[in-house]
């Protein structure tokens, strides 16, 4: 900030300097110097002005810079990019809920949602019987069979028993006629790229149940045992979205697998969770590129799948023995369409969902989402991004990560309507999508907000409908989010960070606190956070701190179990005792500030963040040693570049013979590059290969790959001096 002028020193001709007309700066400096008579020239109040009354996303970027810099010149660290104001405040659906019973709540701490917000966090902690039974009842969840308590505390699980003896269906709740929902209520809206000029398409809540009741009796016809593991290698369209939720309904358990992964990845997900049958399609379509993915699922030597036609309603090619087509499948049940089907409910601790998060052993965790999961994601999205009947949801993901069951238990539960962008969100063909199905919530990733500022793909729509963003996956960066945070005039940028484990988020935002750039402003509702020392216990919580982030046990929602490893093991081993309870472990490195907030920096063991997707250093070393006969060893690391945002893959690598080796790096680079893609994930990409006499160890033989990261963080840095 320190190169900016303060606010009250900028001119007219600093203005013009920035491209804009003579009649236009003067018009904005008198509007700033308007402001700045009322609010002065460095307050947030100033800045809630100027970013609402003055600029605009047609005014150049750079403006907009000037503008924020300037104003927050001498503020310090944590500079609030958005502010809430009481009206909107009360009016979110946690605003109605203290206005309504604060008191109640908080007793004579209460005094109104904004100055109250986090004495509800932290009673949200404290009362977990009467935070989670209300947040239920808000969003109307029902139980064929009620629980006998919210929480019961066992010395045997430290993460406690959630809504014990409940029986539920996530499913039925998402189609249910709840609050003042209506079967002609639009429950998802879509298109398709290439499609950018025709009418959206979409269905109503009437429709949805229809096709899922049809899906899940044709489910029926297979035989499967109830519970078994039923696996979903689709993109995310209103398809995969239907066949989800009827598997749910039909008590079964989904297994997600990306649409990227390549035939080994998507076999070992298949093996370790057991399933039985496949839902997959022909191929994927991009741009004018045809991906094969039935191909990839025979390969990987899946059980029966049941393959869908990208276009149309059949496909030219044979389908292995055994397998059935999408229009088969359907026949079979064509003659009882519209008939209800009566969901399936099951125990609050059956598996409704296995999904898979990278560890530090090489191989994915098999994480099962319970019955009770879908409502900790639906939860979050309540209270931290406001979601509420009429929302229009977005959020560019897909079923084989956790943010696409997130995106749809967010959206159905609450009421509101999923938005489907069946294509690239890279492009301007995704940004008329937001623009023309008026969507609420926007869900990012920081590397889409890269392209899309590089791009400039938004010029020209009109997002002025979305209330707030979310963001999660990575990194981000204050001078892209600012951007962002202009598309929309200023709406508030959510940010969520979690895990698969968690079936939602640890930390968050909220529209009832000023939120600031690429940093978290509170706890998620329900959780605790610890941030440990070097001795490895908790720092107390209101000091400015950074060290390794610990939870605290008892989360609604999180994962109690494993399917191919010990959890305890995973989770609470060796973990500190703090009042009384084991904490559990998580992972990142977080930094508390001095203004309260949370800053993420990065995995504090060796899995890295490539793109919102996590993965071992392991697993990427195993297909880099075999690259070449030349090599040694390899470790991977990931960097996070300079400037902020998401890690870089960089490859140290060790020859055989360090001192004669011939080796071309940038030929070896595009080899760990085409390897990596075809036998992990073509979302990956080989930044730098660095060639090293040795990798750095412990006594124990560990390689030491923080180490390797800050000496290519130098090296980098000296390269620049």
């Amino acid at each position: 900030m320190s190169s900016y002028k303060a606010l009250d020193a900028i001119s007219v001709s600093d203005i013009e300097a920035l491209g804009i007309s003579s009649k236009l700066a003067d018009k904005l400096y008198k509007d700033v110097a308007n402001i700045i008579a009322n609010y002065g020239a460095s307050t947030p109040q100033t800045w809630t002005h100027i970013s609402k009354h003055v600029l605009n996303p047609d005014l150049p970027f750079s403006l907009h810079q000037m503008m924020f810099y300037a104003c927050y010149k001498d503020f310090g660290s944590d500079p609030a990019a958005w502010c809430p104001d009481p009206k909107t405040a009360a009016l979110t659906n946690v605003g109605q809920l203290l206005e309504r019973r604060g008191k109640e709540f908080l007793g004579s701490l209460y005094v109104d949602p904004i100055s109250s917000f986090s004495a509800f966090q932290e009673f949200s902690v404290s009362n977990p019987e009467v935070y989670w039974k209300t947040v239920l009842d808000e969003m109307s969840i029902s139980f064929s069979v009620p629980p006998q308590c919210i929480l019961l505390e066992n010395p045997e699980s430290p993460g406690g028993q959630w809504l014990p003896g409940a029986y539920v269906n996530p499913a039925r709740n998402c189609l249910s006629l709840n609050r003042e929902r209506t079967l002609d209520d639009r429950v998802i809206t879509w298109r398709d790229e290439g499609s950018d000029d025709l009418p959206l398409s979409s269905m109503t809540l009437g429709e949805l149940r229809t096709e899922v009741w049809l899906v899940a009796y044709a489910l029926n016809t297979l035989g499967l045992d109830r519970g078994s593991a039923i696996a979903i290698d689709m993109p995310m369209n209103v398809k995969s979205v239907v066949i989800y939720l009827a598997i749910v309904l039909a008590g079964y358990a989904v297994v997600s697998i990306a649409d990227s992964f390549a035939s080994p990845e998507i076999s070992t997900r298949l093996k370790i969770s057991e399933a039985k049958a496949i839902f997959t399609q022909d191929l994927i379509i991009r741009g004018d590129k045809s991906i094969p993915l039935y191909s990839r699922v025979v390969d990987a030597q899946s059980p029966m799948a049941i393959v869908i036609p990208t276009k149309g309603s059949s496909f030219s090619m044979k389908l292995r023995g055994g397998d059935i087509s999408w229009h088969d499948f359907l026949e079979r049940v064509e003659n009882i369409r519209g008939d209800e089907f009566a969901a399936v409910e099951q125990p609050i601790e059956a598996f409704t969902n296995i999904l898979f998060s990278s560890g530090t052993t090489g191989d994915p965790k098999a994480i099962p989402w319970t019955n009770a999961t879908p409502f900790k994601a639906a939860a979050d999205a309540w209270c931290h991004m406001d979601i509420r009947r009429g929302d229009v949801v977005a959020w560019p993901t897909n079923l084989g990560w956790m943010m696409g069951p997130w995106l749809v238990y967010a959206s159905l539960l609450n009421g509101a309507c999923i938005a489907l962008y069946n294509g690239s969100p890279l492009g301007s063909g995704f940004a008329k999508f937001v623009q023309d199905a008026k969507v609420t919530m926007l869900g990012v990733i920081p590397s889409i907000v890269r392209t899309w500022k590089s791009a400039n793909s938004t010029a020209g729509y009109d997002w002025s409908a979305i209330r707030c963003f979310g963001s999660t996956g990575e990194a981000s960066n204050v001078d892209e989010y600012l951007w962002l945070m202009g598309r929309a005039h200023y709406k508030p940028i959510i940010e969520y960070c979690g895990g698969t484990e968690i079936g939602g988020g640890f930390v968050s935002g909220s529209l009832l606190q000023p939120q600031s750039l690429a940093a978290f402003s509170t706890p998620a509702m329900g959780c605790s956070l610890f941030i440990l020392g070097d001795d490895g216990h908790p720092f107390p919580h209101n000091v400015p701190v950074m060290g390794e982030l610990a939870l605290g046990p008892l989360m609604f929602g999180a994962s109690s179990s494993l399917l191919n490893a010990n959890h305890y093991n995973v989770y609470y081993k060796g973990m500190p005792v703090w009042n009384g309870k084991i904490l559990r472990r998580h992972g990142d490195v977080f930094e508390h500030t001095s203004r309260g907030y949370y800053r993420a920096h990065g995995r504090a063991d060796d899995t890295m963040n490539l793109g919102g997707i996590k993965v071992s250093s392991v697993e990427i070393e195993r297909i880099c040693n075999a690259v070449d006969s030349s090599i040694l060893e390899t470790a991977a690391i990931g960097v996070p570049p300079p400037q902020g945002g998401p890690e870089r893959l960089v490859i140290a690598v060790v020859f055989n013979d360090p001192d004669n080796s011939t080796t071309d790096l940038e030929q070896l680079r595009k080899s760990f590059n085409s390897a990596v893609q075809k036998k992990l994930n073509p979302l990956f990409r080989v930044s730098h290969v660095v060639a090293l006499p040795s990798l750095p160890r412990t006594a124990t033989n560990k390689v030491m790959r923080r180490i390797l990261r800050q000496q290519f963080v130098q090296q980098e840095q000296n390269s620049k001096l």
